[in-house]
């Protein structure tokens, strides 16, 4: 029985920036793909995964990524890469969420960086009004697909891994969480994930 829902936001409950990144690369004449191969190369140790994990400031990451990215053979500006990971909000997804949870516990379970002041953020309102527990890398030094941070998800909500189902846009993200016994949906189609996840927990959620 489905006790818990949990959700990536970038690519699930917001729109993917693969699609602004695709965008960069063709306006930088860097080939496709080029920056999520920089993201999956060396992916506990890269410039993005030490971001996500609070490991190092923004500064910091921006002049690593820009090394990375030069080893690579590319040019990019760091600053403008981050700043296409804002997306627009799938509402059908908002949606769904509120529906699981007049129902069901949730969770947001997000790769994010620190940010430099103290001020709310537009997620802080929506996180608040949607999810029962946020996780963000950048506040716990954990980061998908590191199997500690679904544990600490369901260790949160009180359920366990198999009472849980799970959606993220990122494959890797999902293999753990799945081996650990929870149910997952890959997030391609919004439309086509909100209804498998309908299958899953048993209940309208449009």
């Amino acid at each position: 029985m489905i006790r818990a829902a949990l959700f990536d936001l970038g690519g699930v409950v917001f729109t993917s920036p693969f699609e602004a990144f695709s965008r960069y690369e063709r306006e930088r004449g860097l080939p496709d793909g080029f920056i999520r191969g920089l993201n999956t190369t060396n992916p506990d140790t890269n410039a993005w995964a030490r971001l996500e994990r609070s490991e190092v400031t923004f500064d910091e990451f921006c002049e690593l990524f820009e090394f990375e990215a030069r080893q690579a053979g590319g040019e990019l500006d760091g600053r403008e890469v981050l700043a296409l990971l804002a997306g627009d909000v799938r509402e059908e997804m908002v949606e769904a969420i509120r529906r699981c949870r007049t129902r069901l516990k949730t969770a947001a379970v997000t790769n994010n960086w620190a940010i430099e002041d103290d001020g709310d953020r537009p997620l802080d309102d929506l996180a608040r009004s949607l999810f029962d527990v946020v996780l963000e890398s950048s506040k716990l030094g954990l980061r998908k697909p590191d199997p500690r941070i679904y544990q600490l998800a369901c260790e949160e909500l009180e359920v366990e891994p198999a009472e849980a189902v799970f959606l993220d846009d990122i494959g890797a993200n999902l293999k753990p969480a799945r081996a650990m016994g929870m149910t997952t949906i890959k997030v391609t189609n919004p439309a086509e994930a909100i209804a498998e996840l309908e299958r899953v927990v048993g209940f309208p959620l449009q």
